[in-house]
């Protein structure tokens, strides 16, 4: 499959530009104007806010047209896009593009890299991004994908069920959580520390970056795991992590099967939340109130390391321009995105159209953003902790070495089936071995 897949990959571009010099690679119309094809998220809220934007930019930019439309989700917008390049249909700009994708793109030199692009400067600049921007640089120290937005991955804490057993707050550190576990057993044999339900034990490679990347960043101060092609794992930091996560098996503290939502419904105190899932709690479970039934955390850390600087996974999308476009339209879309990114109203209006937390280093400093949390306190602990939160790693393989992770070490430590440092050690195996194919 990986074969196959490069092989598409690496046909890329000579799809695009045969496709190009078929069609003639012209980037105006016969009336002068420059069409952008911009490929929004498949999510309606995201959709309407690039349609307000070109729209807007129509306005005092006439000569250029941004065309919006959805990436198509079937079977998966990945293989939507690849098929698109192959194919020479893709469009100028897309969204909802994470690293690991993006280093697939980037390995067949299919996207531009923009930090190359005399706009990039003044976009990072102006947007006030230099800080969350860092991470996102690539192995060979380009940067091929702006983003948009960063979402820090909470936990949630079901502090009703923490106060009857004597927590007032939600506890930080590993030895803090398992005495609660304890403490929650004995009271309600019924009930779990844990509720991911199961997810914990599903070797499916996304799923680690709402298990094991969340409680990893935090025990390794963000460590990369994954630099390039080299496997540059924290042991110290990993083992430790391991260890917790199979206390807690022990215990019988964690929900690994099938469940419907058990933190909502109280059978689990923690559980990952993003900032998406406050819309569904409004209409389906309105009795949730932030600060007064569950509150939003960092992840629990070691009991060597400070709570406070504890880091977190960063479910985080950005935009990227595509090679094959023409360069009339490289250059218009650089000159679009500069537009909105601009002016901080524009990131405003996304985080209320959204609630997605924008990949800016103020977000709690301007007062319009601060207006917005006012208005959803809830979202405050993500726009906190957006410097906190580590993007995914940025190796092509990415599916593969997140789907070894699980079925190596994750999978097998919440089965009861391995002890940690025997985990990681195999882990480890399988990475490097994979990573030098």
């Amino acid at each position: 499959m990986k074969k196959k897949l490069s092989l598409i990959l690496a046909l890329t571009m000579v799809f695009s530009v045969l496709a190009g010099c078929a069609k003639g690679g012209g980037a105006e119309s016969a009336d002068g104007v420059t069409t952008i094809e911009f490929w929004a998220a498949p999510n309606p809220t995201q959709q309407a806010f690039w349609q307000e934007m070109a729209d807007k930019y129509a306005a005092v930019n006439p000569k250029v047209k941004v065309n919006v439309s959805a990436i198509k989700e079937s079977p998966s917008s990945e293989a939507s896009i690849q098929a698109a390049i192959a194919g020479g249909n893709a469009p100028t700009i897309s969204e909802n593009i994470n690293r690991g994708f993006a280093a697939q793109l980037s390995n067949s030199k299919a996207l531009v890299a923009l930090d190359e692009l005399p706009q990039f400067k003044e976009i990072v600049e102006k947007r006030n991004m230099t800080e969350t921007i860092k991470p996102w640089e690539f192995a060979d120290g380009h940067q091929y994908v702006l983003p948009i937005y960063s979402n820090p991955m909470l936990i949630g804490w079901r502090t009703d069920i923490l106060k009857e057993i004597g927590y007032n707050e939600p506890p930080k550190t590993y030895s803090e959580v398992l005495d609660a576990a304890k403490k929650l057993k004995a009271k309600y044999p019924d009930k779990f520390m844990w509720g991911k339900g199961a997810d914990l034990a599903d070797p499916t490679a996304w799923k680690r970056w709402f298990d094991f990347f969340i409680l990893y960043n935090a025990a390794s101060d963000g460590n990369k795991f994954i630099e390039g092609s080299n496997f540059v794992g924290d042991e110290k930091a990993g083992v430790e992590m391991l260890t917790f996560v199979s206390d807690l098996v022990k215990e019988k503290a964690v929900l690994a099967k099938q469940a419907t939502d058990p933190f909502e419904t109280g059978l689990g105190v923690f559980t990952d939340i993003g900032p998406w899932t406050f819309d569904m709690w409004k209409e389906k479970y309105p009795e949730l109130k932030f600060k007064e039934n569950y509150d939003l955390t960092l992840p629990p850390v070691p009991d060597n390391v400070d709570p406070a600087n504890s880091k977190t996974y960063a479910d985080a999308k950005g935009l990227v321009i595509f090679a094959g476009a023409p360069k009339e339209k490289q250059e218009a879309a650089a000159e679009f995105l500069k537009w909105v990114y601009s002016d901080s109203a524009n990131d405003v209006a996304w985080f209320e159209k959204t609630n997605l937390p924008p990949a800016r280093d103020d977000l709690m400093e301007l007062q319009a953003f601060k207006d917005v949390v006012a208005e959803k306190p809830e979202l405050g602990p993500f726009a906190e902790a957006v410097s906190k939160a580590v993007p995914s790693i940025d190796n092509p393989r990415f599916n593969e070495l997140q789907t070894l992770i699980g079925s190596e070490a994750f999978n097998k430590i919440v089965r009861g089936e391995i002890d940690p440092q025997t985990a990681w050690d195999n882990m480890k195996k399988a990475i490097e071995g994979e990573l030098q194919q």
